[in-house]
């Protein structure tokens, strides 16, 4: 009798949606329903993205996109002064204990302890329609796009000064620290720093996002 339910409940969203080999229902875009990350296929030319309301916008307009809008995304950012709480607020503090999943249905990590011991991965650190962020891996489209804007520590905290001003400045006299979400420094490196997905080096500065294999994106979580 289960095997007959469930025959009858495969068929039933093959034909209604599209579902993965496990019953999985995909969106109308293709992607998992339960999606709970993505990196931002938006970019942006300075580190100006309207402070965290502004990137938390873009998140869910994003995710809207692709039929993910009924989930409240936040994007994984630290700032010394949150205007919500007029402290400072962690990136790792933002987005929920987890677990998360791409848009693949690939789990990304199931805790926040995981999250921030794993490396980045080109394969895994994709964008909200499942594409690849340029970068380091073999065969990838140019340029390096694959400096995403944290602000952040490894273990997610903030690292002070390094917020392009709490992500509201687009000058060159500030910086912003970046993670490498293929985890791949020059020539395809998996040496120190460089495999982290979010705390590898900083950037130029905030008026350019792009020196150093940068494009201005950032990460996407769902609570």
């Amino acid at each position: 009798m289960k095997t007959y339910i469930r025959t009858i409940s495969v068929t039933m969203c093959l034909y209604a949606m599209g579902c993965t080999d496990k019953g999985e229902i995909l969106g109308p875009t293709g992607v998992q329903s339960g999606a709970r990350f993505f990196v931002s296929s938006a970019t942006s030319t300075t580190g100006n993205l309207g402070g965290l309301s502004g990137a938390d916008a873009r998140c869910q307009s994003l995710a809207s996109g692709v039929g993910l809008g009924d989930k409240t995304w936040h994007a994984y950012l630290s700032v010394e002064r949150d205007p919500a709480t007029g402290g400072p607020t962690h990136a790792r503090n933002r987005i929920g204990p987890g677990p998360w999943t791409n848009v693949a249905g690939v789990v990304v990590a199931r805790d926040l302890n995981e999250l921030h011991a794993r490396l980045g991965d080109a394969a895994v650190f994709v964008d909200e329609r499942g594409q690849r962020i340029p970068g380091q891996w073999p065969n990838s489209p140019a340029p390096v796009e694959h400096d995403i804007l944290t602000g952040s520590t490894a273990d997610g905290t903030l690292m002070p000064g390094m917020t392009c001003r709490d992500w509201t400045s687009g000058s060159p006299d500030v910086a912003a620290q970046v993670g490498h979400s293929d985890g791949l420094g020059p020539g395809g490196s998996t040496t120190g720093a460089l495999t982290s997905w979010n705390s590898s080096h900083a950037n130029q500065n905030c008026s350019n996002t792009a020196p150093r294999g940068g494009a201005g994106r950032f990460y996407c979580f769902a609570r």
